[in-house]
């Protein structure tokens, strides 16, 4: 008799999340009709008590915020690759019952922008400085050969961004915000900022512009996004991220490899289309 196995993914607020339509979808693919996968409102206050309750039907959990560095003192171990940005977005419940924690939004950020074409930058420039801004540092570790020039909007942003640098072995220079619009000039530009943010930038985009890597997909495409698009620039959307950081989950929680990352993009592309009608 087959045993169902759970995953889910966690978060705060989470209706939003694409993850249950992804997912599923790679379980169909590989043909793995006695796995769920779910989502749950959870936020700090309440995620040790959720761990904890976890049975041995679990396979793993998805963490989007403000999880990623909540659950790290609930693992038992972390890979180097999750220790170097301080974020856990994946967990695998291991068959002796251990919590061992992983960040799939660099490699998945890697991955994303090879399939673009993208293998090696001169440098970079990033919008914003949180948590996916620390994520992106990580990924362009891999890719940017000189330096990444972060636009902040405050000298304690400023100083966790070169922080975050020194530990990643990346150069990071920091610009105030006011002058983001000399950010488009870069080969590479990641806009790590929430909606609406980068909508005022639209009108700086450059003749000829590099490669842009939007993280939102949602409302898609932003205004910049569109804009460099139809100025003749290479746009990597935050779907491509998704996806890439979703298969890396599916691997790792599902022993199969490689995930399906054509029928999981399908999936994020039709679930989007849903919300869009009216």
């Amino acid at each position: 008799m087959s045993t169902t196995r759970r995953a889910a993914v966690l978060g705060s607020p989470i209706a939003h999340s694409l993850s249950p339509a992804l997912h599923r979808a790679a379980y169909a693919a590989l043909g793995l009709h006695d796995w769920s996968y779910d989502r749950f409102e959870v936020d700090e206050a309440a995620l040790p008590a959720f761990v904890e309750a976890l049975d041995p039907s679990w396979a793993g959990l998805s963490l989007t915020m403000p999880l990623k560095r909540a659950v790290i003192p609930l693992l038992h171990e972390i890979t180097a690759t999750a220790a170097a940005v301080e974020a856990v977005n994946t967990v695998v419940l291991t068959a002796d019952g251990r919590r061992v924690g992983d960040n799939t939004d660099i490699p998945g950020m890697v991955a994303a922008l090879r399939e673009r074409g993208v293998d090696k930058v001169e440098s970079a420039a990033i919008l914003g400085a949180g948590a996916t801004a620390s994520s992106a540092l990580g990924a362009l570790s891999e890719i940017c050969t000189g330096p990444v020039t972060a636009y902040v909007r405050s000298r304690e942003r400023a100083d966790e961004m070169r922080g975050w640098g020194e530990r990643l072995g990346v150069d990071v220079r920091t610009e105030d915000w006011a002058e983001a619009a000399t950010a488009l000039r870069a080969p590479l530009v990641v806009a790590t900022t929430p909606a609406g943010t980068t909508d005022t930038l639209s009108g700086a985009v450059p003749d000829a512009p590099g490669t842009l890597f939007d993280v939102l997909y949602e409302p898609w495409p932003t205004a910049l996004a569109a804009r460099w698009s139809a100025a003749g620039g290479s746009v990597v959307g935050g779907l491509d991220l998704l996806v890439h950081q979703a298969v890396l989950q599916v691997e790792q929680m599902t022993g199969r490899s490689p995930g399906p990352l054509a029928a999981m993009r399908a999936a994020g592309e039709r679930a989007l289309a849903a919300r869009e009608r009216p």
